[in-house]
């Protein structure tokens, strides 16, 4: 059996961070059931997003609970490709996706809005994630973006 792997997007993050319902967020439940990476630049956003410096050690805290993908030179001129031709996009979103794509990883969001128009981009929704879904189920969900 193969370990089902994803990207976590930033709004999850923010979503756990921010969690004060009853029950796991649905970081908690994807990260009990599937390998999570994240990317540099969701790092990057999450840490400008921090205000204080309990925020920061949180954000540290769920950063240093998966492993953060980055760049290399291949990358980077994919990357400048992306970001050219989507000037009015969010660049660090566009980023993200782009490792992601690299990497082969669907990303997990409920923002799919924010990856739109990166060739290749694969996106699993937040509502795919729910405690009695198994990685299989989970990753079956993923769908294309275009």
């Amino acid at each position: 059996m193969s370990v089902v792997k994803l990207s976590v997007h930033t709004d999850i993050l923010v979503d756990h961070l921010t969690h004060g319902g009853n029950g796991p967020s649905t970081l908690r439940i994807v990260m009990a059931k599937c390998f999570c990476y994240t990317t540099v630049f969701t790092a990057i956003e999450l840490f400008s997003l921090a205000l204080t410096a309990r925020e920061r050690r949180y954000v540290a805290q769920a950063m240093n609970a998966m492993k953060i993908l980055g760049l290399n030179a291949k990358s980077a001129m994919k990357f400048g490709e992306f970001y050219s031709d989507r000037a009015s996009a969010s660049t660090l979103h566009i980023l993200s996706a782009g490792v992601c794509v690299e990497s082969r990883l669907p990303i997990l969001t409920n923002r799919p809005q924010e990856l739109r128009g990166v060739p290749g981009v694969k996106v699993i929704r937040g509502a795919a994630v729910t405690i009695g879904a198994t990685p299989a189920e989970i990753l079956s969900t993923a769908t294309l973006l275009s």
